[in-house]
């Protein structure tokens, strides 16, 4: 279960987990967690989904189309809310076998505000966390 971020990380995390996914015949639930304000308060405020959920939509189904051309099985989902929580939660859902994330490298002050995310999943799920971290796009 890749875990996406609509940026150009997306692309380190999907070219290792395709490769497993291959090897072992396993299928892909991509999850994109949008935590703007209005995704926040999604249903509790009953808002139309926003420009910013809609583009991630987009993406996810974008993401689909590539690796199910590729031959892949690919289920996507848009949570609403705190990344940590909404990924733990697809994992329970989904009885997912591993979950893979991509990091970005920060250092000491930046991991405790920026590595948040990753820190509580890997702590919180019960299942294989493969984090990697992301390459800068080419130049």
């Amino acid at each position: 279960m890749p875990s996406t971020e609509n940026s150009a990380a997306d692309r380190t995390i999907l070219e290792h987990v395709s490769r497993l996914a291959r090897l072992t015949g396993a299928e892909l639930l991509l999850v994109h967690v949008a935590d703007g304000w209005a995704a926040r308060h999604f249903n509790d405020l009953k808002l139309r989904e926003s420009e910013e959920m809609k583009a991630d939509r987009a993406y996810l189904e974008q993401l689909r189309t590539e690796l199910t051309a590729q031959g892949f099985v690919v289920e996507t989902r848009l949570a609403l809310g705190d990344p940590a929580t909404e990924l733990i939660k697809a994992v329970s859902d989904h009885h997912a076998d591993l979950l893979a994330m991509s990091t970005h490298g920060h250092r000491f002050i930046s991991d405790v505000l920026l590595g948040a995310t990753a820190d509580r999943v890997r702590h919180l799920v019960t299942i294989p966390v493969l984090l990697l971290r992301a390459q800068p796009p080419d130049r």
